[in-house]
Order: structure tokens, then C-alpha cells, then sequence
């Protein structure tokens, strides 16, 4: 099979690591809600996450200040939902109110869990190091909720410049890991 050269531009719908999803901060009496596919697990237990989120983004002060944010994982019926939070500003629009998200309280931190995302990932900011020169925050998951009643979830996944991913079939493989 001959391949050809592939433009560095796009190799990030290659490696695209895991579902897109909602991360909620909350800073100064506002929550916001900024749609997120760069992030990646670092650990297992605890479970470390760590995450960019561009210096521009109106939820980089808000995790910056309050060192919480909740991980909200929607599935594919929140597509449009997905897209518009991503395609505008916190700076301007109450994200909540104009997606018709549902805020619901968290249990340890103070950003809102989004009723509607079948899981939500309570954390705090545990290391900052890369944050200066590459906007990389480290995460620790503190509490995670589910829905029981969503058994299969169909998840999405950025692939880059608009075009997502839905996850599919599940396959189990021999695995020695518990």
C-alpha cells in the first residue's frame, strides 16, 4: 500500500484521545460552560486528567482563579448544544440559559454539574507547571456521577474543523487488567 504525506495541521483528528466534553467553571458569581477535546488521562487513581484550554477562552481566568471545574460528558443527542458552546464566548452569552443547559450542584466543588451530560467529573487544578507556556492544566477527579439508565453511550469525538466522530460498537478483547 503506497501512502502518501499527511499535513501536520491535521494530525490532531489522528490522535483525537477521548470524548469531547462540557467543562463548567464557575468564578466570580457566573458559571460558563467551553466544549473541550484536548485533554488526556495521566493516571488512574487518583484519576488525573490533564487538559489544555487556551489562554483565550473566557473559562481560562475562572480555572486559573478558582483551581475547580467539572468535566461534563454529553453524548451524541447534545450535539448542536456541543457545537454552539464552542462556537461562542462566556464573555458574552450565558451559556446555561441559551443552551438550555440545567446548572446542578456539585458535591466537593463549586462549578455546576450540567444535569443533561450522562457523566460529570468533579476536579480540582493539582499542578500548574505547564499552564505559563502551554495553557496545560492537571486535574484530579474528585467525585464522578453517572446516569445509570444511559448503558450505551454514544459519545463524540472531535476529528477536527467540524467534523465529529460518534463512538460505536464496544468490543471486548482479553485484557489482564482488572
Amino acid at each position: 500500500m503506497a501512502k502518501r504525506s499527511y499535513p501536520l495541521s491535521k494530525v490532531y483528528g489522528l490522535l483525537e484521545p477521548g470524548p469531547v466534553v462540557l467543562l463548567s467553571t464557575a468564578h466570580k458569581g457566573r458559571a460558563n460552560v467551553m466544549t473541550m477535546s484536548w485533554h488526556t488521562m495521566m493516571e488512574f487513581e487518583p484519576p488525573l486528567v490533564g487538559c489544555i484550554v487556551s489562554g483565550r477562552d473566557f473559562s481560562f481566568d475562572a480555572l486559573k482563579a478558582t483551581r475547580q471545574c467539572v468535566l461534563n460528558i454529553p453524548t451524541v443527542e447534545l450535539k448542536a448544544t456541543v457545537v454552539g458552546c464552542g462556537n461562542t464566548s462566556g464573555r458574552s452569552v450565558d451559556k446555561f440559559k441559551d443552551f438550555g443547559l440545567t446548572p446542578a450542584p456539585a458535591a466537593l466543588v463549586d462549578a455546576p454539574l450540567i444535569a443533561e451530560c450522562y457523566a460529570n467529573l468533579e476536579c480540582r487544578v493539582v499542578d500548574t507547571r505547564l499552564m505559563n507556556r502551554y495553557n496545560f492544566f492537571v486535574l484530579e477527579v474528585l467525585k464522578a456521577w453517572i446516569d445509570p439508565a444511559c448503558k450505551d453511550p454514544r459519545t463524540l469525538h472531535h476529528r477536527g474543523r467540524g467534523a465529529f466522530m460518534v463512538a460505536g460498537e464496544t468490543i471486548k478483547l482479553p485484557s489482564k487488567m482488572k
